[in-house]
């Protein structure tokens, strides 16, 4: 049996014999090492079609390995970091990848900032159809973006978070973007929640108890200090992370998202914290990758109060039915 529901003004149906596809939007390579990747080969293996979206080729970045950080380059940054990416991609598992085609739009007040080519800079609603149009191709029931950024607030990740949400909206409606394919609604849209509190608290307390400097103390600090402000004289929680509302079993898949970051030789040098807690370890203390599902036109049939712990709950049943 189909499942119905509305969106806007275009009735969406799940069809039954659809195979489940899940399309990640990133704003840079390697940011799809960083969040999510785990989760994404967890369910390659399973047999779940998955599809990588990134935005930018990444070249304003800053080159973060000092071992990398060469002459040849630095001449070529948006192809040294595209074949990262590629390497990434392997590893990862994704069936597929799409590049937008944007350049990275950089920190505000950069030249990279002032491009007119750059992601930020770009038409919304163009950059919004090129994505619905892969996701017209690709017809993926879930879709993995960002929140809204009110902490790093990098250009690009604010635009991922605003193509996402209209992609949801608009690749099921035929009155948008009529030449980019046949309307494909997805139903669930996911953020990624890459370093949530808890995450970033239980590595620090590791580090701490193991008699280290935590390299997390000062995001703790900070996070911290966000909280406190966060509560308003009034007792409200304007809390700037948004709260999970799923996490994914990904502890037989950590070794494969370390492994992804370090494909990006330019941005994630081998001593990074991300490698300093023992994988066993991280297995134990946080074997999870967390999400906030902002959107579904299907019912989890999640008790109120758990966690999710399939981005595809409330779907399996329709696509094997």
């Amino acid at each position: 049996m189909a499942r119905e529901g509305l969106l806007g003004n275009v009735t969406v149906v799940a069809p039954p014999s659809e195979p489940l596809c899940v399309l990640s939007v990133h704003a840079h390579p390697d940011d799809e090492a960083s969040k999510g990747a785990a989760t994404m080969a967890r369910y390659g293996a399973e047999g779940v079609r998955t599809v990588l979206v990134t935005c930018t080729g990444g070249e304003a970045g800053d080159i973060l390995n000092p071992e990398a950080d060469t002459d040849d380059v630095r001449r070529d940054l948006a192809a040294v970091r595209g074949r990262e990416l590629d390497d990434a991609v392997r590893i990862i598992g994704y069936d597929a990848l799409h590049l937008l085609g944007y350049r990275d739009s950089g920190m505000p007040d950069t030249d990279a900032n002032a491009d007119p080519d750059n992601f930020a800079n770009a038409d919304l609603d163009e950059a919004t159809g090129r994505l619905v149009e892969i996701v017209r191709e690709e017809r993926p029931q879930v879709v993995v973006g960002y929140a809204r950024d009110r902490v790093y607030a990098h250009p690009d990740h604010v635009r991922v978070h605003e193509i996402s949400v209209l992609a949801f909206e608009r690749a099921g409606d035929p009155e948008w973007y009529p030449d980019r394919g046949e309307p494909w609604q997805p139903l669930k849209l996911y953020y990624s929640n890459g370093f949530t509190r808890q995450r970033i608290r239980a590595l620090h307390e590791w580090f701490v108890a193991s008699g280290e400097e935590s390299p997390l103390a000062k995001w703790v600090e900070h996070m911290d200090e966000r909280d406190a402000a966060a509560v308003d004289d009034d007792g409200h929680d304007d809390s700037l992370e948004p709260v999970t509302t799923t996490r994914i079993d990904v502890r037989d898949q950590i070794a494969i998202g370390r492994a992804a970051l370090l494909a990006h030789r330019t941005q994630i040098p081998p001593d990074s914290f991300f490698f300093r807690v023992p994988l066993e370890v991280e297995q134990e203390l946080h074997p999870w990758e967390e999400y906030v599902l902002a959107r579904s036109l299907v019912d989890p049939g999640v008790p109120e109060g758990e966690y999710e712990t399939d981005l595809f709950a409330g779907l399996r049943v329709v696509a094997s039915s």
